[in-house]
């Protein structure tokens, strides 16, 4: 009777171990798959992303969007003519060096309006330059075959009992990382469609940036592109890290721990990946 509760015993551990491991390699499998989608979407310039709707977006902004650029930089250029004539007492105090300052200023405007796509790409080439030069540092730092073969060592010596709630646990978890990990990815894919969004209308603030009241509108635009470009790095630095603490869950001492760290360090990675946008903007003293 002994021989027949040990043997029930023995195939509903290896049962219970077997699909405990299952839901550990599905997390963990989610995990390495989530954050080489992160590397490989942050690490892709916004022309390469969908280049159809890039073509869209530059054809919508030189057709739409830069007359009406057009009309501001008009306004702008007029208004500071008008400034500074008013100024020099209606050009009594007549200083030819200030008309030659002004047409300068609005030559460097029209130059800078007329090739405000090659602005905007070039500066998200800048920004991309450094994401590309960073992506190898998660390069094969997501490697936990070797942890998970410790894991199952350590679940042979837990009872039947706690190996059910242990498979009840992991497998609620299982379902709360997918949760997150498509908060992740609306969080990653969010910062394409806001660059596609603040792309789509340079035109507009650039045309302000000769100016010196209007011009803190062109210069703010400028600050929040190189932002939004290097809030990638500050992701791939995000992702990193997570990926050195991941690394470690499956080998730690309580199986119950390595679960809840999982999930703890998958949060803090959420938390981390929704801060990136401010803390780029604070960085290069971005509104907005």
């Amino acid at each position: 009777m002994d021989f027949l509760f040990d043997s029930l015993t023995g195939w509903l551990q290896e049962g219970l171990i077997e699909a405990v491991m299952d839901n550990f390699r599905d997390m963990f499998e989610g995990i390495n798959t989530q954050v080489g989608d992160i590397a490989a979407n942050v690490g892709r310039a916004p022309d390469a992303w969908q280049p159809g709707v890039f073509d869209m977006l530059r054809t919508l902004s030189d057709t739409v969007i830069l007359p009406v650029a057009g009309l501001v930089l008009t306004f702008v250029l007029t208004y500071e003519l008008i400034q500074m004539i008013i100024e020099k007492n209606n050009m009594a105090d007549f200083d030819a060096f200030q008309i030659y300052k002004w047409l300068m200023k609005s030559f460097i405007a029209v130059f800078i309006l007329s090739n405000t796509w090659n602005i905007v790409v070039g500066t998200f080439a800048l920004a991309q330059s450094v994401v590309d030069g960073s992506a190898g540092v998660i390069s094969g730092s997501l490697d936990v075959g070797l942890a998970l073969a410790d894991l199952e060592a350590m679940l042979q010596t837990i009872s039947v009992w706690g190996l059910i709630g242990l498979w009840l646990e992991s497998y609620i978890i299982r379902f709360c990382l997918l949760a997150m990990n498509i908060i992740i990815m609306v969080i990653i894919f969010g910062r394409l469609i806001e660059i596609y969004l603040v792309v789509s209308i340079a035109p507009i603030p650039l045309a302000t940036i000769v100016n010196r009241e209007w011009g803190q509108a062109g210069t703010n635009y400028l600050k929040g592109l190189l932002a939004l470009g290097f809030q990638g790095f500050l992701i791939l630095v995000c992702v990193a890290i997570y990926a050195a603490l991941v690394q470690a869950i499956p080998a730690a001492a309580n199986a119950h721990a390595a679960v809840w760290a999982t999930v703890g360090y998958t949060t803090l990675l959420c938390f981390s990946l929704f801060r990136t946008g401010g803390l780029a903007r604070s960085l290069f003293g971005a509104h907005g």
